[in-house]
């Protein structure tokens, strides 16, 4: 075997070859990293290497000509990326708002169970887009993904629509006014129907969670990395992106609902599957504009074998090393396909045996016992940015609980907008409002000012919009809480205590714009600054994985809802006593304030932890200057390694 000590190719100049034995010495002494151990003996799955990971190919995988690359990718591509994403946007909220509505009108169950069975669907959708940025890394690629889940998720609407409208798939409805339904009187669903409305449900949350995790990367994708203007493509894309985001939730909390109290359940929801295939139809129109990244094989294979060979490597000591430094391939190839190297850190040193060339592990050694710098510094990165998305989970669980205690407080409040009533299912618009309203003014007002107060290019850094948009929801949760003490001893005081359906004239349901427009400022820096940062921190070939870190964060706060109502139900109900719990039905006789000020000390305690977590994080792009800067005052000296 022909092995060499070398300076690491993207950070050093090379060095000569020296011998083994003069370094072992001073191999106590230094840094891993400063050198690594490169080879070509490695087995051709690995050791064959891809030059690039930044290189954009055609869907059949092969390279874009530089003379053809400007046809493709770029914001003309990005549109019709838009239009699929504000289409499965419109069709997840339009469900979000008025599936608890249809469960409780048409299919009878309980407004409890509704609430929480959506809850369960919008947190399973969410969660499970691992599975999707999984499926898009290791194999199908992002465009594939998106192809497949989206058609999935049309079919899942296409079952819900035929329930809404389908006789013989609904209970009957004879005889089943208000008060039938406030009492329980109405026929219940069988469990057969009820079976294939989850079925239909789950199928469709399936399908957004393929789609999920690959849209804002596949989007990012078609913006060259080489190109000057890079960084401000990119920070300009996932503002437009959630603009999508918002547009889409718009049109679901008003033209949808507008839909379903003129014309009914059935054309509310055949709507929501008409816009989804017509937003099909628009991106496979434009499949010869994009620009792909090839799937890097199975992450959680690589992940898997960098545990495996640390853990068989875990009494092994790196000074007693048989060889110099750690194990990587030679030049700029890198052992994974779609990815470019990453230098090596010193952060989770344990994992660095992986990496540690031992003289048991042969002459050709398997990658269950050697990995290569590049694949262990991937599960670096995937540890590293786990408490990011974590402290966004809190987040989540406001805007979940928002979307039905928010309502609850509504249907007790005036909602007449001058001669207009608006539907209370349509409240939740005002968060979306306030988001357009914000990105439409982010370049003009806010980049500017914040620009001459952190003297960042962009106004502000990834890191610093998820902490302002984490402080501004506390400031939301704390004035909901403030405003619902006042709404609740006003019902009490005027007589409305047990009529918890019936609107107060005189109190004015406007009040909880406040609310409303705080969470959807802190919504859009939070979720955008994080849906970037997850893009340019994620490693190249686990960019969907990164990207899924949100969705799960999102689907974890949708769970943690629940469960929170559910402690907080019975720690603060008592049945026998005919204690009514904080979450009480008749919002009249709870104490939603309570609530809301429990959510206001949770977000202290997580906005505290996301300082803490943030504060210790060192960018990818900082890490290697870092590590070049040390590297150069390195003296260059044969048979001698510096510490």
């Amino acid at each position: 075997m022909d092995a060499r000590e070398i300076r690491s190719p993207e950070l050093l100049p090379e060095a000569s070859p020296v011998s083994l034995e003069a370094n072992v010495e001073s191999h106590r002494r230094k840094r891993l990293g400063i050198y690594f151990l490169e080879s070509d003996d490695r087995r051709t799955a690995l050791g064959g290497g891809y030059t690039s990971g930044a290189t954009p190919v055609n869907i059949h995988g092969k390279p874009i000509p530089e003379f053809t690359i400007s046809k493709t990718g770029g914001w003309i591509a990005a549109f019709f990326i838009f239009g699929n994403e504000m289409a499965e946007r419109m069709a997840y909220f339009g469900l979000s708002v008025n599936m608890v509505a249809f469960m409780f009108y048409v299919m009878h169950r309980p407004f409890e169970s509704s609430a929480n069975a959506v809850n369960n669907f919008l947190g399973i959708s969410q969660a499970s887009s691992v599975l999707g940025g999984f499926l898009a890394d290791a194999y199908l690629g992002r465009y594939w993904t998106i192809a497949i889940f989206t058609t999935i998720y049309l079919g899942g609407l296409t079952g819900i629509t035929l329930c809404a409208t389908m006789n013989t798939l609904m209970p009957n409805q004879d005889k089943c006014d208000q008060i039938a339904l406030l009492l329980g009187n109405c026929e219940p669903a069988k469990p057969w129907q009820m079976l294939y409305l989850y079925t239909v449900l789950y199928i469709t949350g399936f399908g957004a969670a393929g789609i999920r995790p690959c849209v804002s990367s596949f989007g990012a994708d078609q913006f060259d990395e080489r190109s000057r203007d890079y960084k401000e493509h990119l920070d300009r894309f996932f503002n437009f992106f959630y603009l999508s985001v918002t547009v889409g939730a718009i049109i679901a909390f008003t033209a949808v609902v507008y839909i379903q109290m003129k014309h009914g359940w059935g054309s509310a929801f055949g709507s929501l599957a008409i816009a989804m295939g017509m937003s099909n139809l628009v991106f496979f129109l434009g499949t010869p504009l994009y620009r792909h990244r090839l799937p890097g094989g199975s992450p959680l294979t690589r992940v898997a074998q960098v545990l495996v060979a640390a853990f068989r490597k875990r009494n092994a000591s790196f000074q007693n090393s048989e060889f110099v430094g750690l194990y990587e391939l030679p030049g700029q190839r890198s052992a994974i396909k779609g990815s470019s190297k990453i230098p090596h850190t010193e952060d989770f040193r344990c994992l660095d045996k992986a990496a540690l060339r031992l003289k048991e592990d042969g002459v050709n050694p398997s990658p269950w016992r050697l990995c290569t710098v590049t694949q262990v510094e991937e599960i670096k990165i995937l540890l590293k940015l786990v408490p990011i998305p974590a402290c966004t989970i809190m987040l989540n669980l406001i805007l979940t609980e928002y979307l039905t205690l928010s309502v609850q407080q509504a249907y007790t409040l005036n909602t007449h907008m001058g001669h207009l009533k608006l539907p209370v299912t349509c409240m939740p618009v005002f968060p979306g409002l306030s988001i357009f309203l914000l990105l439409s003014l982010y370049y003009s007002v806010f980049v500017p000012l914040s620009r001459r107060i952190t003297g960042h290019p962009h106004g502000a850094s990834q890191l610093q919009r998820v902490g302002i948009g984490l402080a501004v929801s506390i400031l939301s949760v704390a004035w909901a809480g403030m405003f619902e003490r006042y709404r609740r001893n006003y019902a009490i005081e005027h007589g409305y205590e047990a009529s918890f359906l019936t609107p107060m004239p005189d109190l004015s349901a406007y009040w909880l714009l406040i609310q409303y427009c705080l969470i959807g400022i802190a919504e859009v820096f939070c979720i955008v600054g994080l849906l970037e940062f997850l893009y340019e921190e994620a490693p190249d070939a686990m960019r969907s994985i990164g990207s899924a870190y949100a969705a799960v964060a999102g689907g974890l706060g949708c769970f943690a809802a629940t469960i929170l109502n559910n402690i907080v139900k019975s720690v603060t109900g008592d049945v026998e006593k005919r204690k009514p719990s904080w979450l009480s039905q008749n919002v009249n006789t709870g104490h939603f304030d309570y609530f809301y000020w429990l959510l206001t000390v949770m977000s202290v305690i997580n906005f505290c932890a996301f300082l803490l977590a943030a504060r210790r994080y060192q960018y990818r792009a900082k890490q290697v200057n870092d590590i070049r800067e040390q590297a150069s005052i390195q003296p260059s000296t044969k048979g001698h390694v510096v510490p």
